[in-house]
């Protein structure tokens, strides 16, 4: 049941992203989703890994509307740093330690950084990230820390 709602939720994404519904370009979107399940089905085969989704999905979509939020802020900061002719660009590298106990809620937390502008996650360790940012402020901690405070009310609390 799950191959099959993967492969027709893959399908939907590409006609929906396509916007070409002519039949070759249709023909071209179903050899591809039979080739990802196939490869897949492999995968799957040779290390049995799966990813758990342990999030809280209405916690979820409320993080996702911060986050938009937050993007359309640091969006507005970047555009006013570069149209600015001083141009205050500070770079920094700094470690940006994580809360999450899931590696898909930190996966959730490292491509949040990356998708707000001027921060990109470069690197992750055991327990932090680092992080480079265009024009670091002691704020950007503060801000990062609540980043991950949020994305940590994903997560469904995982009992061992």
């Amino acid at each position: 049941m799950r191959t099959i709602f993967t492969a027709v939720f893959l399908f939907a994404l590409w006609l929906l992203m396509s916007g070409i519904y002519k039949p070759m370009i249709v023909g071209f979107g179903a050899v591809s989703v039979v080739l990802i399940m196939v490869v897949t089905r492999r995968m799957d085969a040779a290390d049995g890994d799966r990813v758990q989704l342990d999030l809280k999905p209405l916690a979820l979509i409320g993080y996702l509307a911060w986050l938009l939020v937050e993007i359309a802020k640091a969006n507005w900061a970047v555009t006013r740093i570069v149209l600015s002719p001083k141009m205050p660009i500070r770079q920094h590298l700094f470690k940006v330690p994580f809360s999450q106990k899931t590696d898909l809620a930190q996966v959730l937390f490292a491509n949040s950084i990356t998708l707000t502008p001027g921060t990109i996650s470069v690197e992750s360790g055991p327990n932090d990230f680092l992080v480079h940012a265009l024009a670091y402020c002691a704020e950007d901690n503060l801000a990062l820390a609540e980043m991950d405070r949020h994305v940590s009310l994903t997560e469904r609390r995982v009992t061992t």
